[in-house]
């Protein structure tokens, strides 16, 4: 019992004189100067720190999230909610389409917003994703920006995917139908949303391998 507090009295220390000394910008950073100096296990100075940041000693403005290394698992965290989100929207959008009559008030403006979403936000965002799936191509100043570059993209992008879509569909027996179109832009969304959570997923593993 006496070693477990000698230890952490030990980590507190060296905690503290780090944080004074090199005046780490995050939680990483400070966990990697103490892995300098200790041999201690990354999770017990995680919980080090997260306990002197309860006990009011140090003042953290954000926790390290841990890199989830199977997609499976990654699809349940937080960053994957964009995702699922994308694919309900697409089948709430399709069911609308095949089930909402054009004569049925109040429901019809639903199906109008739904269609909306699908047809200039759906295809051109899940486009953007697979290409640039954590920031947008051009690097701004502020996340703000960076968000409303990201919906000028995906909504230019949509205008320019969506025609050409029907164009393919021209050539095909299926014809510009409302069926093959809502189909061929579901697939289209989809395919597209999972090829961008998957390099996702997988320049968040690059960028831990890289620490």
């Amino acid at each position: 019992m006496e070693d477990n507090e000698d230890k952490n009295t030990s980590l507190t220390q060296i905690i503290m004189q780090l944080i004074e000394i090199k005046k780490p910008q995050n939680v990483q950073q400070l966990i990697n100067l103490v892995n300098d100096k200790t041999s201690i296990p990354e999770a017990e100075i995680l919980e080090q720190i997260v306990r002197l940041n309860c006990q009011g000693k140090i003042s953290l403005k954000e926790l390290p999230r841990p890199t989830v290394r199977k997609l499976s698992a990654y699809l349940k965290t937080r960053e994957a909610h964009w995702y699922w989100i994308t694919l309900i929207l697409a089948t709430a959008a399709a069911i609308s389409a095949f089930t909402i009559p054009e004569d049925t008030y109040p429901l019809i403006y639903m199906r109008y917003l739904l269609g909306s979403v699908f047809i200039l936000w759906l295809p051109g965002y899940s486009f953007m994703k697979a290409l640039f799936p954590r920031e947008p191509p051009i690097k701004t100043s502020s996340k703000s920006l960076d968000s409303i570059e990201r919906v000028a993209l995906s909504i230019g992008m949509s205008i320019a995917l969506v025609p050409t879509v029907g164009l393919l569909l021209n050539y095909t027996p299926w014809g510009i139908r409302l069926t093959p179109i809502i189909l061929s832009l579901m697939t289209l969304a989809t395919v597209l949303a999972t090829v961008g959570m998957i390099r996702e997923h997988e320049l968040q593993l690059m960028e831990e391998n890289k620490q």
